[in-house]
């Protein structure tokens, strides 16, 4: 049996992003064959991916891709940091994505069955979840269609890649505050583009809730019309994007008054974060 070296162990590690004991185990059985321990991995992963399955995936990274007139949103999800940072991982998503505009797949059932290498990308993402040792999922794949996308990405933390990304769709040449949009979306996480685009059910349930709360408050039943609709105009602004103070205005205008001083229209957007 041939001694393991930490530089073989390491080179395993960086290659594949596997745990430690794994790419030991792994070399010590390949006898310090560092591409035998690959496929030992690849073949010990294969087995392991079905116990992997209730375990959680709360790290990742989320990416995009812009193509004419869309952009396309995926969050890839892994179980921990060390995997996320990890090269392969960061490439896995890059091959994925590709492959999932490509096929202008919209979800992620659609993504997953994306022809992708000869295979599908459901096919490809398990055959790395064995070979690196943890579950990996795609939990989202988001398509937004416009004339014009801006794009951005968050780092939350500068040793890991993006965890939180937004595509804004819009009509206009502003691409500045476009983008502003954008990083406001990433941190505001509104629901809905305009007022009209909440759905009713979800407006009376809230009308219902601030009512009850009214009258529980004790308020006279003559002020309830005008104090219900005040409570729903705060709804509104927590979940509408039009209606929500732009964060990084200086004027403190909402995002609606900001798009039309620019001249620009937001027709959609999409939110990925990792965790959430």
């Amino acid at each position: 049996m041939a001694a393991v070296s930490m530089a073989a162990v390491k080179e395993l590690r960086e290659r594949l992003g596997a745990g430690m004991l794994d790419s030991k185990n792994a070399l010590v059985e390949a006898d310090g064959d560092i591409e035998k321990a690959i496929e030992i991995l690849r073949l010990k992963g294969l087995k392991g991916v079905a116990k992997r399955g209730d375990r959680e995936a709360s790290e990742g990274l989320v990416a995009v891709k812009q193509s004419d007139g869309a952009a396309t949103l995926i969050e890839l999800a892994c179980e921990t940091d060390f995997v996320a940072k990890n090269e392969k991982f960061i490439a896995l998503a890059d091959r994925a994505l590709d492959a999932i505009v490509a096929a202008g797949a919209t979800d992620v059932e659609s993504a997953l069955a994306a022809a992708a290498e000869g295979k599908t990308v459901g096919e490809v993402i398990t055959d790395e979840s064995a070979i690196i040792g943890e579950r990996i999922e795609l939990r989202r794949v988001v398509r937004v269609e416009a004339p014009s996308t801006a794009v951005y990405l968050h780092r939350t933390s500068k040793d890991l890649p993006p965890q939180i990304g937004v595509i804004v769709g819009y009509a206009g040449d502003d691409e500045k505050v476009a983008l502003s949009i954008a990083q406001h979306i990433s941190f505001a996480d509104p629901l809905y583009v305009s007022r009209e685009d909440v759905p009713e059910a979800d407006v009376e349930k809230e009308r219902e809730i601030v009512t009850e709360i009214s009258k529980n408050e004790g308020k006279p039943e003559a002020a309830l019309p005008k104090i219900v609709e005040g409570r729903l105009n705060a709804f509104f602004k927590q979940v509408v994007l039009n209606e929500q103070i732009h964060a990084l205005d200086e004027d403190k205008r909402d995002v609606k008054k900001v798009a039309d001083a620019a001249g620009i229209t937001v027709s959609a957007f999409a939110r990925g974060k990792i965790g959430a």
